[in-house]
């Protein structure tokens, strides 16, 4: 099946560094990308537009809080005016509010929540219907290996990367008639700021636990949605691929 060069796709948490990597993939492969994330920092927004200028307005950005539903439902609005009908989407907004659960407040996992996962529904449900209707759709949410293992100081995240897998694999049946596939990423420690912060010393007792020897790069996990958002994999739903270098095998 030859690939689509019109397909539209939008990526959540498009400006931070794996969401910029993931549109940087997709852009290459052909597609029209829209990044989606908080307006909250016009320096960030400013550099974003510089580091993706080569795609000469390829890759273009949206405000968007994905804890909103009324938010998700005006910007798939003002998508589908500006930009035209969303073929694939990835859910790749994400945040930590990391304590152990004796310490955690309600709005430490309150907000996990709403953007982790309740953003994956609220955007999902934006786009299902007019993927449905087109007989064609891929939607691929990033979750975690600690969804997966669990993690100290962090219920609220595990439980909601978790949570987005069996999500993942209830909308899959659901839509799987209708050309769509959705499929989750979970990826291990890679090069994020989010990991960076971790200090030095834990941060190399995590590495020396990777059987490659490394920490993932953001393009490991941008090749995978690449690939998983592609016309060709249509015979994969329901899935959750492991992006972690041997960290956790199932």
């Amino acid at each position: 099946m030859a690939q689509n060069p019109e397909r539209l796709a939008v990526v959540t948490g498009g400006i931070g560094g794996l969401g910029t990597e993931i549109c940087v993939h997709l852009a290459r492969a052909g597609r029209r990308v829209v990044a989606a994330d908080l307006d909250h920092s016009p320096e960030r927004i400013a550099q974003f537009r510089e580091d993706v200028s080569e795609f000469n307005g390829q890759i273009q950005f949206e405000a968007l809080n994905v804890a909103d539903f009324d938010d998700c439902a005006e910007f798939a609005a003002r998508v589908h005016a500006h930009h035209g009908a969303v073929d694939i989407l990835v859910n790749a907004a994400g945040i930590t509010r990391d304590t152990t659960l004796r310490k955690m407040e309600a709005q430490h996992w309150n907000d996990v929540m709403r953007v982790n996962l309740d953003g994956v529904f609220n955007l999902s449900r934006q786009f299902v219907d007019g993927m449905c209707d087109r007989q064609f759709g891929r939607i691929v949410n990033i979750s975690s290996v600690n969804g997966q293992t669990g993690q100290f100081g962090q219920t609220n995240y595990s439980a909601a990367k978790a949570g987005m897998h069996g999500f993942t694999m209830a909308l899959a049946r659901e839509v799987a008639r209708k050309g769509v596939t959705v499929n989750s990423v979970s990826p291990g420690y890679c090069k994020t700021q989010m990991v960076m912060k971790i200090p030095e010393a834990i941060r190399n007792d995590i590495i020396a636990k990777i059987p490659v020897g490394r920490l993932g790069e953001p393009a490991d996990i941008a090749r995978v949605v690449n690939f998983l958002s592609a016309d060709e994999s249509g015979f994969i739903t329901g899935a959750n691929l492991p992006v972690n270098g041997g960290y956790f095998m199932d």
